[in-house]
């Protein structure tokens, strides 16, 4: 079978943003603002639709569920938008997944309520493996997607056993882990990375899952533990690269144990509207690296300016641009 393009898994789901005046206590009340919009979220729909903007002729395929409901027809609606992004695997039963983003528009933080629904079913029997003919399949969220976050006897979970399928078929394997407090990242991550090409998380998540301390106790990034970290990362498993981004800077580490460190692009606070989508940005722009055989510095740096230009816009991915644009953007901030 000749491979092309990227296939991306995962979790689909309407976001509704709703600005607030700050992050409220138990029992305290804050205000919504002027400014509630609803759009794509979730690492499918983030990812595919930045890689689309990044490269509008990259053939790319979405692999998951929506629900037969008004808000599965505006998922695919939008996803339509793209012309080079084939829905056709996209399945539909039940309610869509959505998610209430809390979006603090003092502290540019935000905070996520969120109801699994037809993500919750998404499983390897819903890829149609003799017709995938992508060169690489990204898919997240782990810890967010139920059917396949479920222990499987031989490859640890149901997500490690898809990976291995598509290792196993020639398909180069990519990951990307929700943010989520609790003991779930040691028995369901860990499997999945022993199946995974590139992994790009971010710090938080790199530490829960290998239990190297990434922040000290005012908040600071402990820059002089990536590496370990990193190598952690990579001997769980994960076979070429390894990435994690913060707000700081990104970090990575290539098949041949080199490391590699950049700092964020040097975005103005006044031009920053939300932090919605810059993650998935930068995964996505680090995937378009690899896709396109970029060394790791130049496929992180990538990563960096397509998370700045998801930083300019409140949605998850109306900021981004083609590849070149991006970067031309990235260099005019460092002038």
């Amino acid at each position: 079978m000749n491979r092309t393009g990227i296939a991306v898994a995962g979790n689909m789901i309407v976001d509704v943003l709703y600005p607030i005046m700050g992050h409220p206590k138990p029992g305290e009340l804050t205000t919504i603002t002027e400014g509630i919009a609803r759009s794509t979220g979730g690492a499918l729909c983030n990812v595919i639709v930045d890689l689309a903007k990044l490269d509008p002729t990259l053939p790319l395929k979405a692999l998951g569920r929506v629900g037969t409901d008004a808000e599965g027809d505006y998922v695919l609606e939008k996803l339509h938008v793209q012309k080079n992004i084939d829905t056709t695997r996209v399945l539909r039963e039940g309610l869509t997944s959505f998610t209430a983003v809390m979006a603090d528009t003092i502290g540019k933080q935000r905070t996520f309520y969120h109801y699994r629904g037809a993500n919750a079913r998404f499983c390897e029997a819903d890829i149609d493996w003799d017709h995938l003919d992508a060169d690489m399949l990204h898919i997240g969220y782990i810890l967010l997607l139920d059917a396949l976050d479920e222990a499987d006897e031989t490859y640890g979970t149901k997500m490690a056993r898809l990976l291995h399928t598509a290792q196993e078929r020639g398909i180069k394997t990519s990951i990307d882990v929700v943010s989520e407090s609790g003991d779930r990242f040691g028995r369901i991550v860990p499997p999945a990375l022993r199946y995974t090409d590139y992994c790009v998380i971010n710090e938080l998540e790199a530490e829960a899952s290998t239990g190297v301390k990434l922040r000290d106790e005012s908040g600071g990034l402990l820059r002089e533990k990536l590496p370990e970290a990193l190598s952690k990362i990579k001997a769980l498993g994960v076979s070429r690269w390894a990435v994690i981004h913060s707000p700081e800077g990104a970090y990575g580490m290539d098949e041949a144990g080199r490391y590699i460190e950049t700092e964020s692009a040097p975005l103005p606070r006044s031009m920053i509207k939300g932090t919605v989508g810059a993650g998935d940005a930068f995964c996505s722009g680090v995937l378009y690296g690899a896709y396109s055989d970029l060394p790791l510095r130049e496929a992180i740096e990538l990563g960096n300016a397509a998370a700045a230009c998801s930083l300019t816009e409140s949605g998850a991915t109306e900021g981004m641009r083609t590849a070149k644009e991006a970067l031309a953007f990235c260099r005019s901030l460092n002038k």
